[in-house]
């Protein structure tokens, strides 16, 4: 078996993003006035083959912890991890 994940990575409420905010302004001076905000994200793609006797909720605990040890910075980072693909070979 074979499982795709998706995790996303955003900024917490209240963390400055200048990246999204350099970026609006750049927009608006382009001429996309109706631009009211920008937030920058960070997507990962992850595909993984679960070990024997692994799920589902498993590999999402798995992947978990890739984000707490490596991909966020829980400080100032929030992450949704979605999966994707989830299919037997």
């Amino acid at each position: 078996m074979t499982m795709e994940l998706n995790v996303t990575i955003k900024l917490k409420h209240g963390v400055a993003d200048p990246e999204g905010e350099n970026t609006k302004k750049a927009l608006n001076l382009l001429g996309f006035r109706d631009v009211r905000s920008v937030k920058s994200l960070k997507s990962f793609r992850i595909e993984i083959v679960p070990g024997e006797g692994e799920d589902e909720e498993k590999v999402k605990q798995e992947v978990e912890e890739m984000c707490r040890k490596l991909l966020a910075n829980p400080v100032i980072h929030d992450y949704d991890i979605t999966v994707v693909k989830s299919e037997k070979k």
